[in-house]
């Protein structure tokens, strides 16, 4: 699979988050808004799709139309952009919003185009989720995003986070050494392959200080207002107590799940976060 623009838009037109389910209903479409949300604790908390009234809101890699759902029905937008390079998951993604009656502007995006169809400081907020980790360049988009931001705008990312159950426990442990999948690849070559199928030409994974780092080439000034964590990662945090006696356990990981503790869900935090899969960061343009 190639790991350019072309490779990265072929797959994501054959595969997309909602594996091209066709909603029924307005009412079907906000219940499965709802119960994806639910799987990832609490991502719509620190990507909200609220407060957004009157405002340009750009979701760039809108895929088949998940949160542009979010926001059209718990905001009012000036307009509500979606891009993406998938034809296949815009036309999902429209037919999706035409359920809730919302008008939204679809832009198909040449994976080779380095700019956006969009004027400069012209959008209020840019929503960014599960995408950038995915991009063959990734400064290259976040320098884009901060040219059609306001000065006085704010965007909302979330990539894919290092601290997480999902590398350290599921990747590191469970797949490496449990089933012996993956022998020889280090933890984020490893990784790449799990989260978005195997053919996947991109994936990558970033501690908060890495992403912060590239944020702030960019332009940014950015913080990571959390990370929320996948029911798949709830399920598996107990085989913590099975990996951590493993010798074969790189002594990273072994350090990482130790150092967990437990809120009052159940649920593990590390550094005071939860040890999730998804990292959010707010970004605003650097003065």
């Amino acid at each position: 699979m190639r790991a350019d623009g072309r490779g990265v838009a072929d797959y994501w037109t054959r595969v997309n988050v909602t594996q091209h389910h066709a909603f029924a209903s307005g009412q079907d479409s906000l219940d499965y808004f709802h119960w994806r949300n639910d799987q990832y604790y609490p991502y719509i908390d620190y990507l909200p799709v609220s407060g957004q009234d009157g405002k340009v809101v750009l979701d760039y890699g809108c895929g088949p139309g998940h949160d542009l759902v979010g926001f059209a029905v718990y905001s009012k937008p000036k307009r509500l952009i979606g891009v993406d390079v998938s034809s296949s998951s815009l036309a999902e993604a429209t037919a999706r919003l035409a359920l809730h009656g919302a008008k939204t502007e679809m832009v198909l995006l040449d994976p080779a185009a380095a700019t956006l169809p969009l004027e400069t400081a012209f959008v209020d907020l840019v929503h960014c989720s599960g995408v950038i980790h995915h991009t063959p360049d990734p400064l290259q988009i976040l320098r884009e995003l901060r040219r059609v931001l306001k000065p006085d705008g704010s965007a909302q990312i979330m990539v894919y986070n290092y601290d997480s159950i999902w590398l350290h426990l599921f990747v590191g442990y469970s797949l490496q050494i449990v089933e012996g999948r993956y022998a020889g690849m280090d933890i984020r070559s490893a990784f790449a392959r799990t989260t978005d199928g195997e053919e996947c030409p991109i994936s990558r994974v970033y501690k908060p200080s890495e992403f912060i780092a590239l944020c702030r080439e960019a332009g940014f000034e950015a913080e990571c207002v959390g990370a929320a964590i996948s029911m798949h990662e709830a399920l598996i945090f107990p085989k913590r107590f099975e990996a951590i006696p493993d010798r074969n356990l790189p002594p990273e990981s072994r350090k990482f799940l130790l150092s967990l503790e437990v809120d009052s869900r159940g649920l593990p935090t590390y550094q005071g976060r939860y040890a999730g899969l998804d990292g959010c960061y707010r970004l605003r343009v650097a003065v």
